[in-house]
């Protein structure tokens, strides 16, 4: 459109202003319609649990433990009952959280036994070329930052190349565990690593080493030929070994128990006294400096993982010891966080979800006091690939204004539907250059659609896949086969208190032929299973899922191991350090804190 401003006689000067006024009246029409229709970009509080049990939340029917504010966003939100973590550890279900893709295809899930990462000095992580909702969110002008627990790897070749670290994966602020919580960082008695690797590292020693006696002896006597470059490799692997069996013993906590502001150390080992006060106000401090952009804050809380580091306002405060204080002081956490939500006027903009990594651990304990959650009615729990306890988890959805109020919606979703979900409402573009296992869940949030957009979901223990759910639209059944099943000891356990957690294969897993089918429509605990004589569609519900299997696996490629033997092993010139390795030793928070006295 083109207003033309002229001068003629008094006539025309009428019709020209007329004309004039008839302009900007348009041009401020337009411009207003353009400012309505496009909408501001929400802002997203992601907050995950460490093995939270999706029964020791009041909205899930635990009655013991008080949640008010996280029950308070279910009553304000959506709560999903049938929400799936990609893996029942750690590692491979963050991996999973943030990518929107199953654990197996970026190399985050283990062929041994040890599923997650053991060290910040190994070389294992999250590969830099996966794309996570950060990375979008970061590209789409969003405020990105990671408050709390990391624990996808740190470097890849040097102490300070950072390649698996937070902001090299689309957060611009990180403050928080590199790692993981452990029993070590307290300094009890119960170590959590040293008592499953000290043994494995001492036999790799012994052998490696008998290895390089063998290979000099035959290099010197002529019985064989082999290169000195072999035998000085071999020696090296060697004493790598050497090394992190001997740093197991009393070092774990300065190596792994650190605390990071962006790629700064500033504790080590950390200060558990003051670790929930810290993040709690890195997290709220970042909420009201990014008030007026969007912004995703990823608050990842060490609660409620061993050893329970709880604040004595809240010790002795539950009716189930340290593990109920630990879980509300979690849920007051929770409040505070909506409390600055609602004070900064940001309430009906922003996305709030919460959920919890995967199922509590059933094993957790110290002598006859639990220290572990409660997974409801479902069997088993964390480190169980396959059964319910260990894989279904609480998820709640909150967004004022744009998602109804008090919604249950029990169709199959996963955490991995956040990644799609997150990148749609940020205005972003889901790769298109890979697989994304994770489906939107907007639809379905706002009743849109009455089904999930999965039909079949697959669950892997590692590298394993020990069962598939189907979820049939048209009948509205849930089947779940299983092929592979932990053995319990003892038995009737229900869980594995001899080996401390179970494996996904070997002497200690159950393979089914047929598998083990179950309707979780009528049987959510998984405790008759079906059988041809039972169930008439057994058969064909078999069948059906192993074709499902089939399709799935020719979509996934081969990829570097991030969990192999090599990758999670500790490396002394991997291990962040604060000082001279190996004197790591630093305390800025408190000199950060003193300064500002």
């Amino acid at each position: 459109m083109m207003c033309l401003f002229y001068t003629r006689g008094s006539h025309e000067v009428y019709h020209e202003r007329q004309w004039n006024c008839l302009c900007i009246w348009l041009i401020l029409c337009l411009f207003l319609r353009t400012c309505v229709s496009s909408s501001p970009k929400p802002n997203f509080l992601l907050i995950l649990a460490d093995d939270l049990g999706i029964g020791d939340v009041g909205c899930y029917g635990n009655d013991t433990i008080r949640t008010s504010h996280i029950d308070g966003l279910a009553k304000e939100g959506v709560r999903l009952t049938q929400h799936i973590a990609a893996a029942s550890v750690c590692t491979p279900s963050r991996a999973a959280f943030l990518t929107g893709r199953y654990p197996i295809r970026s190399g985050m899930a283990s062929n041994t036994q040890r599923r997650v990462l053991f060290w910040n000095g190994c070389s294992g992580g999250l590969p830099p070329n996966e794309t996570t909702f950060a990375r979008v969110l970061h590209q789409q002008g969003y405020s990105t930052a990671l408050v709390g627990k990391w624990h996808l790897g740190v470097n890849c070749e040097s102490h300070h190349d950072h390649c698996h670290h937070p902001l090299n994966h689309g957060f611009e602020y990180f403050y928080g565990m590199p790692f993981t919580i452990l029993n070590e960082c307290q300094g009890t008695d119960d170590p959590e690593l040293a008592k499953s690797l000290q043994y494995t590292y001492w036999f790799y020693t012994q052998i490696i080493f008998l290895a390089v006696l063998t290979l000099l002896f035959g290099k010197l006597t002529g019985l064989f030929s082999v290169k000195w470059k072999i035998i000085v490799c071999v020696t090296i692997l060697g004493l790598v070994y050497f090394l992190s069996w001997f740093s197991s013993y009393g070092f774990t906590k300065y190596w792994n128990c650190i605390l990071m502001r962006n790629h700064d150390i500033t504790e080590q080992p950390m200060n558990l006294e003051k670790m929930t006060s810290n993040m709690l106000k890195e997290a709220v401090s970042f909420i009201e400096r990014n008030k007026h952009r969007p912004f995703l804050l990823f608050f990842s809380l060490v609660h409620v993982h061993t050893p329970l580091i709880t604040t004595k306002e809240f010790l002795g405060r539950s009716r189930h010891g340290l593990y109920g204080d630990n879980v509300e002081e979690m849920d007051w956490m929770v409040g505070r966080l909506l409390d600055v939500i609602d004070k900064e006027g940001l309430k009906n903009t922003t996305f709030i979800y919460f959920a919890s990594d995967h199922g509590g651990s059933v094993e957790a304990h110290r002598g006859n006091v639990r220290l572990g959650g409660w997974n409801g009615i479902y069997k088993g729990g964390k480190g169980m690939g396959g059964w319910e306890g260990g894989i279904r988890v609480p998820g709640i959805v909150r967004w004022p204004g744009v998602l109804p109020a008090g919604i249950v919606i029990s169709e199959p979703t996963s955490i991995m539907d956040i990644f799609p979900t997150v990148v749609q409402l940020a205005g972003g573009i889901v790769p298109q250059d890979r697989v994304i296992d994770g489906r939107t869940l907007l639809p379905l949030l706002q009743g849109a659609v009455q089904h999930s957009e999965h039909e079949f979901m697959f669950h892997y223990c590692g590298v394993d896949l020990h069962a598939v759910r189907w979820h049939h639209k048209e009948s509205g059944t849930i089947w779940k086969a299983h092929f592979a099943t932990p053995v319990f000891q003892p038995e009737d356990s229900g869980a594995c208190f001899e080996r401390g957690i179970c494996p996904c294969f070997g002497d200690g897993v159950t393979h089914h032929d047929p598998p083990l089918l179950f309707d979780l429509s009528q049987d959510p605990s998984e405790a008759s299973p079906l059988s041809v004589d039972t169930e008439p569609l057994f058969d064909s519900v078999i069948k059906r899922i192993g074709k499902a299997v089939e399709e799935h696996r020719k979509t996934l490629t081969p990829v570097p191991q991030q969990l192999s033997p090599y990758n999670n092993v500790w490396k002394p010139w991997l291990q962040p350090c604060c000082g001279t390795f190996p004197f790591c030793w630093c305390d800025k928070e408190t000199k950060k804190a003193d300064d500002t006295l």
